[in-house]
């Protein structure tokens, strides 16, 4: 969801420097809103971070980096926060990178999903009709995308197809921006599943923690295990963030582009780089047929009172592949991602040995 934060009459008032191109950050206090805000700053800009709750310290420290409270999903903060940016910038603003929306893993509708991804989007651009807007990135998803077989490539153009709520509501609002609002020079930037050193991607943090435990159910896949999803570190996703704001002129209306590494490490591959750090050896998968998986989900979340990860929806896209074809972000960005994550395993799995505790905790798990 997106964050809020506070800007008060009497906290901190940080002088705009004109000369610097003002950028807006949206949902500037998540997971990619936190170095985004950092490296806008560090690199010239001016940045206005939109936000429920405060930033940490740094950026909040930059000088160039600016706090101001917003809640998308309610139209009188988002106004009186675009009323802020407009008498700091004059109504010029080099770009938007609207990184707030609502993420739920339950895979259940959500009312929040129109609320707050949808309408706010909605909201946020109704506010920018005043301003000199040079861009505004919308920050999508690869999962608006049909799964592609293994050895096939996803391209921008291909067949969209939203398997649960999250991607289509990033599709709805794919559709809101370019069709709602056909004047403004957007970019769609479908991320893979970002990664970091401690993991936090949900399905690669959960593989990890199963394997680490021993879990039996580390050893019971639904799915063709050649298949495997496209994923992308954070620093290489806020790189892509930054070239398409310093490439801004020379991008054409109403792009998508898909960022995310080209070669996807299959489950299995994952599964076996994943044991030998942990334990010394590969890890043997048994296929499960998806009727007697389901059944099986469906008891053990049961019998978790719902908090299980594995939900049964899950169990029909175990064999969904996604694998991207980046040629667009090289030619238009110039990107290409400097970390692979099947390299990476190491790096994340000896944080988990050196600090388990620290490890689940930056991952949400019990």
């Amino acid at each position: 969801m997106p964050n809020q934060v506070s800007n008060s009459p009497t906290s901190t008032q940080k002088k705009p420097d004109s000369e610097r191109p003002a950028v807006v950050v949206t949902g500037s206090s998540g997971l990619i809103g936190i170095p985004v805000c950092k490296r806008l700053a560090e690199r010239g800009y001016e940045v206005f971070a939109l936000d429920r709750v405060g930033l940490p310290e740094p950026p909040k420290s930059n000088p160039h980096v600016r706090d101001i409270e917003c809640d998308v999903s309610k139209s009188d903060s988002v106004r009186a926060a675009m009323s802020i940016v407009r008498e700091k910038t004059g109504g010029k603003l080099a770009s938007v990178v609207h990184l707030a929306a609502f993420y739920d893993f339950s895979g259940e509708a959500s009312p929040l999903y129109e609320k707050v991804t949808i309408e706010g989007t909605d909201r946020l651009l109704n506010s920018l009709e005043a301003f000199n807007l040079e861009q505004f990135i919308f920050s999508s998803t690869m999962l608006v995308h049909q799964p592609c077989e293994v050895g096939e490539k996803i391209a921008e153009n291909d067949p969209l197809l939203a398997k649960w709520p999250y991607p289509e509501s990033k599709i709805e609002t794919e559709k809101l921006i370019g069709e709602g609002h056909p004047d403004v020079r957007s970019v769609f930037l479908r991320l893979a599943g970002v990664y970091t050193d401690f993991g936090t991607q949900p399905t690669l943090v959960q593989q990890i923690k199963r394997i680490y435990e021993k879990d039996l159910q580390s050893h019971l896949f639904p799915g063709d295990t050649r298949g495997g999803q496209a994923a992308v570190h954070l620093d290489d996703a806020v790189d892509a963030i930054l070239r398409t704001v310093e490439r801004r002129a020379e991008i054409p209306i109403k792009q998508a582009i898909l960022v995310g590494e080209p070669e996807p490490p299959s489950y299995e591959q994952l599964q076996d780089e994943i044991a030998q750090h942990i334990h010394g050896k590969d890890w043997a998968v048994m296929h499960v047929p998806k009727l007697l998986a389901k059944v099986g989900a469906t008891a053990i979340d049961t019998i978790a009172g719902g908090e299980s990860f594995i939900k049964p929806f899950m169990i029909d896209m175990a064999d969904d592949h996604y694998a991207l074809d980046i040629s667009k972000a090289n030619r238009l960005l110039g990107w290409e991602p400097s970390h692979r994550l099947l390299d990476h395993i190491v790096v994340i799995v000896n944080r988990l040995k050196e600090n388990p505790e620290l490890w689940y905790k930056k991952n949400n798990l019990s």
